[in-house]
């Protein structure tokens, strides 16, 4: 509508039952959301018609919808298509998930029960949140895997992605990692380099990692790494302006080889050199320490 001058952004924090939903509500209220926790799904319609009727000009809120709410919960696709229909709303689904080994350990140091089994072993209500919750995880735009990271680290990820200086800025995001690890939860695009040659063998080698040149003029000096980075660059830079204008913040592009130690490293190190100009990027090696141990 031509009177509408602005939009009200609305985010909705949900996941897995332990992992971070307090963290995340905290830190959005850090950011100056306005935020309601355990709000039910069948009540959105109704809190939607009283921002959009408000006189408080309340621009930015973030709502907390889990299963705490589960006698609610077959009304929240009704609601989520609702939100689809709001002009004047700007809606973003953040999804929470961590390994079930973890949240078990989670509940375990909490002596707290999964509001799916009081009664029972937190395990059997985690599975079957997880299958809830499932068609709701695929709607998300941004899901974070907390598994490995500390509430400090969540905190910090959510203010970078949401913060008023970065909304509007489209980031790449480049992690390297090990296959034999697990793939990263959070990645949009994965790219496998494990055909390419492996310092690994390089006896010399194989104690440093991606980030020395040593390695990485090992890795780029052969003809098919340096096809395939160029037949990747020229694929992303493609893609990257489509993912922005479909109003992304940021993309993840993950780049794994065995052990994420050698050629993952060297290549997203290159891939958010070669970026760095065009777009605000971040390179990350989640596994570059595991063979060590650290």
């Amino acid at each position: 509508m031509a009177e509408e001058t602005h939009e009200t952004q609305l985010v909705i924090i949900t996941g897995m039952s332990g992992a971070g939903k307090t963290v995340a509500v905290q830190s959005f209220e850090d950011l100056g959301f306005f935020c309601v926790d355990n709000l039910p799904p069948a009540l959105l319609p109704k809190f939607l018609d009283l921002m959009k009727d408000s006189s408080n000009n309340i621009q930015k809120v973030a709502l907390v919808m889990d299963l705490r709410g589960r006698e609610f919960f077959d009304s929240m696709f009704e609601a989520l298509d609702r939100l689809g229909e709001e002009k004047w709303l700007s809606e973003h689904i953040l999804f929470l998930d961590a390994k079930d080994e973890v949240l078990v350990s989670r509940y375990k140091e909490s002596r707290r029960s999964h509001p799916l089994a009081p009664e029972g072993l937190p395990l059997e209500g985690i599975k079957q949140e997880r299958y809830l919750l499932d068609e709701l995880r695929g709607r998300a735009q941004e899901i974070i895997d907390t598994s490995t990271i500390k509430p400090r680290d969540l905190r910090e990820k959510i203010i970078h992605s949401y913060s008023e200086k970065t909304q509007q800025v489209f980031s790449v995001q480049v992690v390297s990692f090990g296959f034999k690890y697990g793939l990263p939860i959070d990645a949009d695009l994965v790219y496998d380099v494990r055909f390419l040659p492996n310092p690994h063998y390089v006896e010399q080698m194989r104690p440093l990692t991606g980030l020395t040149n040593e390695v990485s003029s090992y890795v780029f000096k052969w003809n098919e790494t340096q096809r395939f980075m160029e037949k990747l660059l020229d694929l992303l830079t493609f893609m990257l302006p489509h993912y922005k204008r479909e109003g992304k913040s940021q993309l993840v592009i993950a780049i794994g080889c065995t052990g994420g130690q050698h050629r993952s490293v060297a290549i997203a190190e290159h891939i958010a050199k070669h970026y760095s100009k065009d777009y605000i990027t971040h390179v990350t090696h989640r596994d570059i320490d595991k063979r060590k141990g650290k």
